[in-house]
């Protein structure tokens, strides 16, 4: 609705310049004109789509500058407001013996002109002097909050982190949710929630019950916390990606993008984007076997060679064991040979214990 108030604004603030500015035509080019009231109408016209370009764009700042100031945090802005004051008021002081000085009548638009620059100039150095000292002005207020620390450096406020399509559909978001290893704001952008929902009505059933997954995973974590997950309305028509958009929308508000996508992983890397990569965490957390290690292991299927036996781990390594096509379906313990890192995963080989042992 305030879209729509902001781009109709413009719009008749244009109209009614465009109509009432062809009294500013000469005289001459008036008397040559039979319908006046027609031209008046043709200016308010094209005045009228020029003020709703206009008005678009500013509705699209607007939008943007406004999830910027969302996602900032309330010390920032409290000094900021305090920077702006104080610069207003150093302008006015400094600016209120320029009236009083003898200009004459040729050049009286000095005064205002200088007064308009000069309140911006010292209005925004005021704000940018509240950044660099802004603890200085939360000491005066509590010396003692966190949110001082915040704005010293001691502490650091948790990132916003915007989530990607493959992250939520994958489904271990809600699990990181779950435990609280997952901090900060989580954004999901309209153009990711588009492709989401276009995945859903996808002519494949594999792609439309992914599709169906991810939304089922969104509504659920939006229903269980709906004050950490937002839906943020930004789009960019001159980009065609989601990626290249994800990694756009990450870098204008200061974000890390969560994904499990290696490739857009390292194209955002590569453009200095934070990223955090589920399959990576994954990676890290997977318990360490070394050699001599026993596990209790069930044993699935036979390997490629005749005498192996396949078995997984909870987290889906594979553990191939030599001698262990005899325990097909079977559990038994075994000890842990060696492992390997390859670019499918990691595998795991072992003999079973009564084998290592003799």
């Amino acid at each position: 609705m305030l879209d729509a108030i902001i781009i109709f604004s413009f719009i008749l603030a244009a109209a009614g310049v465009g109509f009432y500015s062809i009294e500013l035509l000469p005289n001459g080019a008036l008397d040559r004109v039979t319908n006046i009231e027609a031209l008046r109408l043709v200016f308010a016209a094209f005045a009228a789509i020029i003020g709703g370009a206009v008005g678009l764009r500013f509705q699209t700042d607007y939008r943007r500058l406004e999830s910027q100031v969302r996602e900032m945090p309330f010390e920032i802005i409290l000094t900021r407001a305090i920077g702006l004051v104080i610069g207003l008021l150093i302008a006015n002081l400094m600016l209120a013996p320029l009236f009083l000085l003898p200009i004459p009548a040729d050049f009286s638009f000095i005064k205002p002109l200088v007064a308009v620059v000069g309140s911006i100039v010292l209005a925004y150095t005021g704000m940018n002097l509240a950044d660099t000292h802004g603890r200085g002005l939360l000491r005066l207020i509590n010396p003692n909050t966190v949110e001082t620390m915040v704005v010293e450096g001691t502490l650091k406020p948790a990132s916003t982190k915007v989530l990607d399509t493959s992250c939520i559909i994958d489904g271990r978001i809600e699990t990181l949710l779950e435990t609280g290893f997952l901090e900060g704001q989580l954004l999901v952008p309209q153009f990711v929630l588009q492709e989401l929902q276009q995945v859903a009505d996808a002519s494949k059933d594999q792609k439309r019950v992914r599709g169906r997954r991810g939304l089922e995973i969104l509504n659920r974590i939006k229903t269980v916390y709906p004050d950490r997950i937002l839906i943020n309305s930004i789009d960019y028509d001159d980009i065609t990606t989601v990626d290249a958009k994800l990694v756009r929308f990450a870098q204008e508000i200061n974000g890390t993008l969560l994904t499990n996508d290696y490739n857009l992983s390292k194209v955002a890397s590569v453009q200095k984007v934070p990223v955090l990569n589920v399959n990576d965490l994954v990676n890290a957390v997977r318990p360490t076997y070394l050699p001599g290690d026993n596990i209790d292991l069930k044993i699935l299927k036979e390997g490629k060679e005749p005498s192996q036996g396949i078995g997984y781990l909870d987290d889906g390594t594979m553990v191939v064991v030599e001698e262990g096509s005899n325990y097909v379906g079977g559990e038994l313990r075994v000890v842990v040979t060696s492992a390997l890192q390859t670019s499918a995963g990691r595998m795991i080989f072992a003999k079973p214990q009564a084998s290592a042992l003799a």
